[in-house]
């Protein structure tokens, strides 16, 4: 049986040119439509890609941490960088993800034994398996 160990909440209104903000009043954005996307990319704002890609890199460095400590291996700091596309083709749209990840204190083939390890258990990593193109760099 699983336990929910926490829940995130947040309401957005106005959709990709709204505004969001998390139940703790914690968060707050303005969201904008990127010019790239063809939108207004208002100054000062987002949008969800980029609090996608915020969300995905810091649970992905935090997995890359959970395995090290799992298999009892001494890294220094890990620094995540998540690039998240939003794509379109003839069947529509869809995201793409590229993680580049850079380990402190080891060597390149335990730095990449340590990430796939990691995107074996990170959430974010499962939640888009086989949804989401997901490349992995080992930096």
């Amino acid at each position: 049986m699983s336990a929910i160990k926490y829940t995130g909440h947040a309401t957005t209104r106005g959709g990709r040119n709204g505004h969001v903000e998390t139940d703790d009043g914690l968060l707050k954005f303005d969201l904008s439509v990127p010019k790239g996307m063809g939108g207004p990319g208002k100054p000062g704002t987002t949008n969800p890609e980029q609090l996608f890609a915020c969300g995905y890199s810091a649970c992905f460095g935090g997995a890359v941490d959970f395995v090290a400590s799992r298999e009892k291996v001494t890294i220094g700091e890990v620094t995540c960088t998540a690039e998240v596309s939003f794509n379109a083709d003839d069947s529509g749209f869809y995201l793409s993800v590229v993680l580049k990840v850079a380990i402190a204190g080891v060597d390149h083939a335990t730095a990449e034994t340590l990430v796939h390890q990691a995107d074996a258990v990170c959430p974010y990593s499962k939640a888009t398996r086989g949804n989401v193109k997901v490349e992995l760099v080992v930096l």
